[in-house]
C-alpha cells in the first residue's frame, strides 16, 4: 500500500513537470492510500493495546501468591515481592515461586517438563546430588509446579535472573511464526503484485513501440500497478476480524491478538483445566455423612441452619479428624473479620475444612494446638490420603493419636471398624454398602468427596 502511494505521488509529479494538470486523480488516490493505511494501523494497535492491558489487568487481578516466612512470622504475599533470602513454603498444587535451595522436604516432587523436559515428577530433597542447578535435587525452578507432598527453601533468585528467566531472555529475540492468515495474505498480495508488474511491464513496453514519450509510458505502468492495489483488503480484513474479536468480547473472551481470530475459527475442541478456570477454585464443605445420614452442613456465621446434633459423638470424632489432619491456617489478625471472609493459608479443600471447623468447633487453630503434631505424611497423588499422628491433651498419657483423610476408597480399605452413634462397629459388607451408597450420592451431585479415620490407641513406637 505504501508502495502504491508512493507510485501515484511519483505519477502525479510527472504530470506536473509536463505541464498537464487536468485532472488530479493520482494525487488524490495518493492520498486515500496514505489514508487507509494510517487509519487501519492506528485501529490494529489500539485493539491490541486495549487487550494487553485487559491481560496485565488479570494478571494484577489474580496474582500468583507465595507463602513466606518472615521474623518468624508466617505471610501470604504476590510472588514478585519476594527477594533472595526469604524463606519460602510450598505444598503439592503451588507453583514454585522463584529459584529457591530446598531446605527441608516431606514426600516433595515437582513438574520439571516446561523446564528439562521430563515427563516423570522429579523428587527434591534437601541433598545436592549434582553440580549442575538443573541436575541436582536441591534445586527447585521458578514457574514449575509442585505435585505432591511439602517444602521449605531459600530463595536464591527472583525475576530474570532465575533459570527460566535467562531462558525467556534468549528466546525473546526469536522471531514469531506467522499465522495462518497472515500467509495467505502474503501470497495473495504476492500474487497480485506479480500480476501488476507483468501487466504493467507488457503496457510499459506496447507504449514505447507505438511511439509514446517515456514518461507518458511510465505513467501508464504506475496507473496499471496501482490499479492492481486492493485498496479495501487492508481495511476489510482489519474491520472483519475486529467484529468478530467485538462479538467474543460479549462472551467474556478477550482477544489479544487480531490475527489469532482467524485460527480461533478453526478450532473444534478446547481442552482445560476445571479448577480454577472453569471455576473460582473456592470450596465449601456442602455434606456430611455419619450415622448413616447425609446432613446438609452449615456454614452460616450463626449456625442457624444446623440440622444434626453437634453432641453426638461421631461427629466430635469427625470434628477432631478434618481440624487435626489439616495443614492450612488463618492469617494473623483476623479476629475481628467474620469467617467466611478470613483469609486462609493453604489450599482449597483445607481451607473449607478450616472454616467449616471454626464455624461449628470454634476456635479451631487453638484446639489443634492442644494435640501437638508428632509427624505427618503428606498428601499426594500415588498414596491419596494425608496422615498425621498427635501427642494427647494429657501429657501423662503415653498413647498417640493416629489421624488421617483422603480418598474414600483408600480410607476404607484401611478400615476395619466404623463409628455409629458413638459405638465402635465392626466394618462388615452392610456398613460397606452404605458407605459406597453415600459416597456415590455425594460424587453425583459433583461435590469432592473425603473420608476420614482415627485411631486412638497408638503405640508409642511408630
Amino acid at each position: 500500500m505504501w508502495v502504491a502511494a508512493a507510485i501515484c505521488l511519483i505519477a502525479f509529479a510527472i504530470q506536473a513537470s509536463e505541464g498537464d494538470l487536468t485532472t488530479d486523480d493520482n494525487l488524490y488516490l495518493a492520498i486515500a492510500l496514505i489514508a487507509v493505511v494510517v487509519v487501519t494501523g492506528c485501529f490494529g494497535y489500539y485493539q491490541e493495546f486495549k487487550s494487553t492491558n485487559i491481560i496485565a489487568s488479570f494478571k494484577n487481578l489474580v496474582p500468583q501468591q507465595a507463602t513466606v516466612i518472615r521474623d518468624g512470622d508466617k505471610f501470604q504475599i504476590n510472588a514478585d515481592q519476594l527477594v533472595v533470602g526469604d524463606l519460602v513454603e510450598m505444598k503439592g498444587g503451588d507453583r514454585v515461586p522463584a529459584d529457591i535451595r530446598i531446605l527441608s522436604a516431606q514426600g516433595c516432587k515437582v513438574d520439571n517438563s516446561s523446564l528439562t523436559g521430563e515427563s516423570e515428577p522429579q523428587t527434591r530433597s534437601p541433598e545436592c546430588t549434582h553440580e549442575s542447578p538443573l541436575e541436582t535435587r536441591n534445586i527447585a525452578f521458578f514457574s514449575t509446579m509442585c505435585l505432591e507432598g511439602t517444602a521449605q527453601g531459600l530463595v536464591v533468585s527472583t525475576g530474570d535472573r532465575t533459570i527460566i528467566g535467562r531462558i525467556a531472555s534468549l528466546a525473546s529475540g526469536v522471531e514469531n511464526e506467522k499465522t495462518p492468515i497472515a500467509i495467505e495474505i502474503e501470497h495473495f498480495v504476492d500474487i497480485i503484485a506479480g500480476l501488476a508488474i507483468l501487466f504493467g511491464a507488457t503496457f510499459f513496453v506496447v507504449a514505447m513501440c507505438i511511439g509514446y514519450t517515456f514518461l507518458r509510458a511510465m505513467v501508464f505502468f504506475m496507473a496499471i500497478v496501482v490499479a492492481y492495489v486492493p485498496e479495501g483488503l487492508l481495511a476489510t480484513v482489519t474491520v472483519c476480524l475486529s467484529l468478530t474479536a467485538k462479538r467474543l468480547a460479549s462472551k467474556n473472551c478477550v482477544v489479544k491478538n487480531l490475527e489469532a481470530v482467524e485460527t480461533l475459527g478453526s478450532t473444534s475442541v478446547i481442552c482445560s483445566d476445571k479448577t480454577g478456570t472453569l471455576t473460582q477454585n473456592r470450596m465449601t464443605v456442602s455434606h456430611l455423612w455419619f450415622d448413616n445420614h447425609i446432613h446438609t452442613a452449615d456454614t452460616t456465621e450463626d449456625q442457624s441452619g444446623q440440622t444434626f446434633d453437634q453432641s453426638s459423638e461421631t461427629w466430635r470424632a469427625l470434628c477432631r479428624v478434618l481440624t487435626l489432619c489439616n495443614r492450612a491456617a488463618f492469617k494473623s489478625g483476623q479476629d475481628a473479620v467474620p469467617v467466611p471472609k478470613r483469609i486462609v493459608i493453604g489450599d482449597a479443600s483445607e481451607t473449607a475444612l478450616l472454616k467449616f471447623s471454626e464455624l461449628t468447633l470454634g476456635n479451631a487453630m487453638g484446639y489443634r494446638d492442644r494435640f501437638p503434631k508428632v509427624c505427618e505424611i503428606p498428601f499426594n497423588s500415588t498414596n491419596k490420603f494425608q496422615l498425621s499422628i498427635h501427642t494427647l491433651e494429657d501429657p501423662r498419657d503415653p498413647r498417640h493419636l493416629l489421624v488421617m483423610k483422603g480418598a474414600p476408597e483408600r480410607v476404607l480399605e484401611r478400615c476395619s471398624s466404623i463409628l455409629i452413634k458413638g459405638q465402635e462397629l465392626p466394618l462388615d459388607e452392610q456398613w460397606r454398602e452404605a458407605f459406597q451408597t453415600a459416597y456415590l450420592s455425594l460424587g453425583g451431585l459433583g461435590e469432592r468427596v473425603l473420608g476420614f479415620v482415627s485411631m486412638l490407641d497408638l503405640a508409642s513406637v511408630f
